[in-house]
């Protein structure tokens, strides 16, 4: 018959959990791992583990399996290890795509936002400005994103994002003036 879990079981189970919720699929394979070696009569626990264990792995390859070859492929990784607070791993897509298409909007705004998590607000101001010169809709994005959440008393941002929301209002009028003229 097998025995309940232990508190130090349960509590490594917990920690896999959350580290699984996070997509953090290494530390939580090592949780994971650690319970099936040392608590494999755990009533039910090491059979879950394995089935987690298993996604984890399943996860970590497929992850190094493929590689993003078009710049839609690298940009689409780029957002999505962004999104899972993997900064370098967008950071290296991100530069990837900026080595054939300099001034990329999408490339250059994960670079902001990878500089502005860093602290570096300065290059993250830089790339920002080169985002929003390709793409000044992309200042409206910026404002309400949490990455630029620490530039947000910058007189410098706020310069910047008023600029490119005002651009493309100035741009309607004088398409409108054109085509009343007409």
């Amino acid at each position: 018959m097998a025995s309940p879990p232990t508190p130090n079981a349960m509590f490594l189970f917990e920690r896999g959990m959350q580290a699984l919720q996070r997509h953090d699929y290494q530390g939580a394979s090592r949780q994971f791992t650690v319970i099936v070696d040392e608590f494999p009569i755990a009533d039910g626990l090491a059979d879950r583990a394995r089935v987690y264990l298993d996604l984890c792995n399943r996860e970590l390859r497929d992850r190094t399996d493929v590689r993003p070859q078009t710049v839609e492929e690298r940009l689409t990784a780029a957002t999505a290890a962004l999104n899972d607070d993997e900064d370098e791993h967008a950071e290296e897509l991100a530069r990837s795509v900026l080595n054939v298409a300099p001034d990329h909007d999408l490339a250059l705004y994960i670079m902001a936002s990878v500089q502005a998590r860093r602290g570096s607000l300065e290059a993250a101001l830089d790339f920002l400005r080169r985002a929003i010169a390709a793409s000044p809709d992309v200042g409206a994005q910026a404002r309400h994103d949490e990455d630029f959440e620490c530039l947000h008393n910058s007189l410098d941002f706020q310069m910047l994002i008023e600029e490119a929301v005002a651009r493309p209002q100035e741009q309607l009028k004088t398409y409108r003036k054109s085509r009343s003229e007409r």
